[in-house]
């Protein structure tokens, strides 16, 4: 590491603060079943273990034969670019994991076990052993060359609360995350309930579509609609500038909002004439083709007149259906199911402007439109501000990473509670 370090800190191989790890033998070590850890058992999001197999030993893959233990880090050496990295918690004591993850287990005199779990993160260590993969297919590295590595290593009481520290914040992002998860759930419980009983305690009738109130009917998308075409699908990034007028792509559509993050932009003049077609009104509906089919968001007042590729745009009859109620129920159970039973492609759905137009929709009065609707931007609100948090902290944890690990923010000399920590590695 090349970054100047304090005092009483220190540059060492990771290999040298680590204990070695064992290997599991089937035959020396019979087993009836256990818990494997797989490269995609670990999130990219988290960076926590989050979907491990309960497997018999007998049907166990050639892969499961590293034993990891509490406390441990655990390394994704194949596509290491990908961080696939995770902390092994109690629950996973005396498990297995794959041949694909380097083991990295603290020497408890010489460092901090969750420490090295965060110096495993940091962009230094990561550009670092980057630098020796090697395959095309399925590029990787050896458990050697992640363990050479070199880390800043101050003295055991401060890679304490540097842990703590950064523990706190993956925490509360966690919490955040669950509680985004739980408001999606609440919306599609609400969805489900509003698109069958709607809101004014009506008896149900059966329909193609399933149970709906009585007083709805059921159409055809097509005959509520001013227009259902596509956008930009010939060679859309020929058309592409630096800054000018927006045009959205399927990875912009979110349920019911819009991602403004890596918008491409065209030129003022093809938006206005050979791209007219499909330049956007307020209100339009965005439906995506491929990818996740049926998606859809309305397009909000600031992005009147912009453009999109290879989206269906929806432009619905305001007084029949309401845009903010038409693409909630595109984004429904029923209006989901729909999509996908239309979509064609075997390795990547695809939904056509035809499926759209033969969408059935459930039509309630406008009042009752409106009120549903409202209902679900409330829970969305919610969603948003979990959304925004969690995003904040997550930009937190970045920035705190690299200056607690590189000593540009010491905390050596602060009252930080480290016990938590300490218990979460079975210290």
């Amino acid at each position: 590491m090349e970054t100047q370090i304090p005092k009483g800190w220190r540059q060492v191989a990771l290999r040298s603060v680590c204990e070695p790890t064992r290997i599991w033998n089937p035959l020396r070590e019979p087993r009836d079943e256990f818990w494997y850890v797989d490269v995609s058992a670990v999130s990219r999001e988290s960076l926590a273990i989050q979907a491990p197999q309960k497997v018999k030993a007998a049907q166990a893959p050639s892969r499961a034969r590293k034993i990891i233990q509490t406390g441990d880090a655990i390394f994704a050496t194949v596509r290491p670019t990908l961080r696939r990295i995770a902390f092994v918690e109690k629950q996973y004591d005396n498990q297995i994991a794959s041949t694909a993850f380097c083991i990295v287990r603290a020497n408890r005199q010489e460092a901090v076990p969750r420490f090295l779990y965060y110096a495993l993160q940091t962009e230094f260590f990561n550009e670092e052993v980057a630098k020796f993969q090697s395959g095309a297919s399925y590029p990787a590295v050896n458990d050697k060359d992640v363990l050479n590595q070199i880390i800043a290593l101050p003295l055991s009481p401060e890679q304490e609360k540097i842990a703590a520290v950064l523990w706190t914040i993956q925490r509360a992002i966690e919490v955040e995350a669950k509680l985004s998860a739980n408001a999606r759930e609440l919306k599609q419980s609400a969805m489900r309930q509003l698109f069958t009983l709607g809101l004014r305690n009506e008896r149900q009738r059966e329909t193609e579509i399933g149970l709906i109130p009585k007083s709805w009917r059921i159409v055809e998308c097509d005959s509520i609609c001013e227009m259902i075409t596509v956008g930009i699908v010939v060679k859309p990034a020929s058309h592409y500038v630096d800054n000018a007028v927006p045009a959205f792509r399927s990875l912009n559509i979110r349920e019911d909002r819009l991602d403004t993050n890596k918008i491409v932009f065209i030129s003022k003049k093809a938006n206005d004439t050979i791209l007219s077609k499909s330049k956007l009104r307020t209100d339009d509906v965005l439906v995506v083709r491929t990818g996740y089919p049926g998606t859809s968001c309305v397009v909000p007042p600031e992005y009147n007149g912009a453009n999109c590729i290879d989206l269906v745009i929806v432009r619905p009859k305001q007084n029949i259906v309401l845009s903010a109620f038409l693409s909630r129920f595109f984004n429904s159970e029923s209006g989901c199911s729909q999509a996908l039973r239309s979509s064609t492609g075997l390795a990547q759905q695809h939904l056509n402007v035809g499926a759209v137009k033969r969408t059935l929709i459930p039509i309630p009065a406008i009042a009752e439109q409106k009120e549903i609707a409202a209902i679900l931007q409330t829970i969305d609100r919610k969603i948003s501000v979990h959304e925004r948090k969690r995003a904040a902290l997550s930009d937190l944890f970045q920035t705190m990473l690299h200056q607690l690990m590189t000593a540009q923010i010491r905390v050596d000399k602060l009252d930080i509670d480290t016990s938590e920590v300490e218990n979460l590695a079975g210290k």
